[in-house]
């Protein structure tokens, strides 16, 4: 079989992060050292920062349309705006994973460390090109088999092997339930490859009535999204969210939370509306459901919340409801509100994490939210940009976290009647959501209360972070009281989509 080689010239972000896997696996075959040694590796991060930095600089310019491998792979615009998003937040988790590698338990396996993660990431990249269901099906697995291994990094501390077994349960689950979705689905079609999908599926539900083809897309299509909606944790498919954010080394808890649920997420929304588009009135009633649950039970558990990596399980499934409800008005808006949705997130729920991180190595693990009462009297800068991030993520203006929601409404009403069944519940459905802003505006607010009001006789003590804790926290404070105010974010996004 003759393969035509040059095909990998439109996967430039793809190939550069193969390069970058294969530069950092070099790096520390040559370099690695034994657990109790006492070699200093301190040009490591550095040098995984600054590759990633180019992998960023050579792809933040909107890509072309272009096809690889007979139309299984695809690339355009829109799929590179993602990838850069994706790439920034791996960046920022390099960056402020730093400190945490030059602990005594955690420094020999700082390679695996880099190596795990990008391999994660070049998994999404490949998930959000397909154009086929087997490639994004393997781009999935791709992403997450070392991400499991990146849950079980601190094998001996913290449950981390608790919460790696429970999350390869989970994954291996979603990924059968997912499987027999497609299944159904080539059974109804004949193909896996999108467009013949979406023209089979044009076809069989043109005719009105009842078919036994009908039936069989409609389950495919259901098995399918609760795949998808494990790995982005919304209800009801979040039993494992919880309990695999607190086991979890808190930096890779921190990219969980954001890059994973970001590629799936838009992926998601691209085979909806591209994929599904025959099915749109079976979809959007699924999603309405969906989003309501999501968002209403996990802010309600998240107020009961004691510990802190807990509790930002809970915020991050409600954000999930907030990203998938752009999906409802099935629009282009829709796209771009998503993708600038999950750029906010990104920085915004990074520096929280990033901030978690650091009280944690300088405070015997603390993660507690009583531990963080009177926080201001000691470390008042990072108070002050904890309270930033969380009203990003509470949306209050005029912090970008605002403008990313608002965005997410208008997304999901545009287009709609409210003098038809969809238009009405849709409309229902955006102000279920607006209320939910307030309760999760409430138990954001628990932990500002926490940190400036809650007497404390001892408070945590003041403290120093890294150089490179305190250069991810500048990066994520810019973006989240920058990117919502600078309109030219916004229209970088959506320009190119």
């Amino acid at each position: 079989m003759n393969v035509n080689y040059s095909q990998f010239l439109n996967m430039v972000p793809e190939v550069t992060l193969t390069t970058i896997l294969i530069i950092v696996f070099i790096a520390d075959f040559f370099t690695a050292k034994r657990p109790g040694e006492s070699k200093n590796r301190g040009w490591f991060n550095p040098l995984v920062c600054v590759l990633m930095l180019a992998q960023i600089l050579v792809n933040i310019r909107p890509a072309a349309e272009v096809a690889a491998f007979g139309g299984m792979y695809i690339s355009g615009p829109a799929i590179g705006i993602i990838k850069t998003i994706l790439a920034l937040g791996a960046l920022i988790v390099l960056i402020q994973s730093r400190e945490w590698m030059q602990r005594p338990d955690t420094n020999f396996k700082e390679g695996e460390f880099y190596l795990l993660l990008i391999s994660t990431l070049l998994g999404m990249n490949m998930m959000v090109s397909a154009n086929h269901f087997l490639l994004f099906f393997l781009g999935l697995e791709m992403a997450s088999v070392p991400m499991a291994c990146l849950v079980g990094l601190d094998k001996y501390r913290h449950n981390s092997a608790e919460a790696a077994a429970k999350f390869i349960l989970t994954a291996t689950f979603s990924s059968g339930v997912m499987l027999f979705g497609i299944s159904f689905l080539y059974g109804a079609t004949g193909s896996l490859y999108f467009s013949d999908v979406t023209s089979s599926l044009a076809s069989t539900f043109a005719s009105e009535g009842y078919t036994p083809s009908k039936a069989l897309c409609i389950m495919g299509m259901v098995f399918f999204f609760s795949g998808l909606g494990f790995k982005i944790s919304l209800v009801p498919f979040h039993f494992w969210t919880a309990d695999t954010y607190q086991g979890a080394p808190t930096t890779v808890t921190g990219y969980l939370s954001v890059c994973s649920k970001g590629a799936a997420a838009f992926a998601l929304c691209a085979i909806l509306m591209k994929v599904f588009a025959p099915m749109v009135i079976y979809w959007q009633y699924m999603l309405m459901i969906v989003v309501v649950l999501s968002i209403t039970v996990a802010n309600l558990f998240a107020i009961h919340q004691s510990d802190l990596k807990r509790f930002m399980a809970f915020s991050s499934i409600s954000q999930a409801g907030y990203i998938v409800l752009a999906m409802v008005g099935n629009s282009d808006m829709s796209i771009t509100a998503l993708s600038f949705y999950i750029l906010i997130y990104v920085v915004a729920n990074m520096a929280v994490f990033t901030i978690i991180s650091a009280v944690e190595e300088h405070n015997g693990g603390v993660v507690d939210m009583d531990a963080y009462n009177g926080f201001y009297k000691t470390n008042p800068r990072l108070a002050f940009l904890m309270t930033l991030a969380l009203f990003s993520l509470g949306g209050i203006p005029p912090f970008a976290g605002m403008f990313s929601k608002f965005f997410a409404f208008m997304a999901a009403v545009k287009g709609a009647e409210i003098t038809t069944t969809v238009g009405a519940l849709t409309y229902a459905t955006v102000f279920i959501a607006l209320i939910n802003t307030v309760i999760s505006l409430y138990y954001y607010l628990l932990i500002v209360k926490a940190m400036y009001i809650k007497p404390n006789d001892n408070p945590l003590p003041c403290f120093r972070s890294a150089v490179s804790t305190r250069f991810a926290l500048a990066l994520c404070t810019v973006g989240v009281v920058l990117f919502g105010v600078c309109s030219f974010v916004y229209d970088w996004v959506a320009q190119a989509l």
